[in-house]
This record gives C-alpha cells, sequence and structure tokens, in this order.
C-alpha cells in the first residue's frame, strides 16, 4: 500500500474471515443438535453475512493497495463495523442477549451498504 494508512483493512479481513470459519464450524457440528431451527437459522445469517461482507472487505483491501483514496479507507471501516454490528448482534441474540439488542442489527445493514456505495464512489473517483 502507498500509505500507512488502510494498512489494517487486510488484517482485519483475515481475522474476520478466520472468525466466520471458526462459527460456521460451531454452528455446524456443536449447535446444530442443541438449538432449535429457527435460532440455528439466525446463527448462520451472522455466519453468512459475515463471510460475504469479510471477503467484500478483503477486496477493499486490495482496492486500496491500488488506490488509497479516503473514500476507500472510510468505506473499510464502516464495512468493518458494519459486519460486527450487523452480525455480532445476531450471535449475541441466538447467545442469549436479551432481544432489544435486535435494534442494533440494522444499523449494522445501514453501515455495510453506505460502506459499499462509499466504496463504489471511491473507486469510480479513484
Amino acid at each position: 500500500m502507498t500509505s500507512s494508512k488502510g494498512r489494517w483493512v487486510l488484517p482485519a479481513a483475515g481475522v474476520l474471515l478466520a472468525l466466520a470459519t471458526i462459527a460456521g464450524a460451531l454452528g455446524a457440528h456443536a449447535l446444530k443438535n442443541r438449538w432449535g431451527a429457527g435460532l440455528l437459522d439466525v446463527y448462520e445469517t451472522a455466519v453468512r453475512y459475515q463471510f460475504y461482507h469479510s471477503l467484500g472487505l478483503l477486496g477493499v483491501g486490495l482496492a486500496l493497495r491500488s488506490f488509497d483514496v479516503r473514500a476507500l479507507r472510510v468505506a473499510a471501516l464502516l464495512i468493518g463495523l458494519g459486519i460486527v454490528l450487523f452480525s455480532g448482534s445476531l450471535y449475541a441474540l441466538t447467545l442469549g442477549a436479551p432481544r432489544m439488542i435486535g435494534a442494533v442489527t440494522p444499523a449494522g445493514g445501514l453501515a455495510l451498504i453506505a460502506g459499499w456505495i462509499l466504496f463504489a464512489y471511491g473507486t469510480w473517483r479513484a
């Protein structure tokens, strides 16, 4: 990368992908027989969204290697935050957190959407 401002993106994507893999394996092996279908569906949604957006974050990190622009760095922050808020709140709900934690999930979704729009803008402008 041409600057150190976006150097965190690729390692963060790698960590999020590793955690998604662990969470997916946990759901497939340890939790499958302990939880009902509804709870397992919520958990699987969290894992799926974490995987998709972590792979996308990997792409943002690669784009930053060619176009180190502020819009891409902010997009990476929003996508990372969105993953934590969206998937994190769903994980928390499946682990017994109060239902009001579910109010965080849409905020995570909005952060993801904003991040991807900013990514599109940043790459277009670069």
